[in-house]
């Protein structure tokens, strides 16, 4: 079993930033890739990015290019989200997920094997 621990939410003025973390806990070791995704009031859960937990490969949805940015820190089996230059379209639950295949696609939710309760992020504008 693997246990993922989301922090780091909160309430950000538009142009801010913020970093969520998630640490990982348990059969870290069958983790291949890590993922953050968010679902805003509304509307349908969606990407945000994801990386590889050996080789560091990222992915990024279009929305958060240049702005977000997926890193690990495998010493302390945490995942990091660091969020720049918020806009109010970024406000949603996040959620960091964990899967164990290296053949599912790491941009669709229900292919990942582990989830965590998820943190709130609002931004004002």
């Amino acid at each position: 079993q693997v246990q993922l621990a989301e922090s780091g939410g909160g309430l950000v003025q538009a142009g801010g930033s913020l970093r969520l973390s998630c640490a990982v806990t348990g059969r870290t070791f069958s983790i291949y890739a890590l993922g953050w995704f968010r679902q805003a009031p509304g509307k349908e859960r969606e990407i945000v990015a994801s990386i590889t937990r050996n080789g560091g490969g990222t992915y990024y949805a279009d929305s958060v290019k240049g702005r977000f940015t997926i890193s690990k820190d495998n010493a302390k089996n945490t995942v990091y989200l660091q969020m720049n230059s918020l806009k109010s379209e970024d406000t949603a639950v996040y959620v960091c997920a964990a899967k164990q295949s290296a053949y599912s696609r790491s941009y669709v939710f229900n292919q990942y094997d582990y989830y965590g309760q998820g943190t709130q992020v609002t931004v004002s504008s």
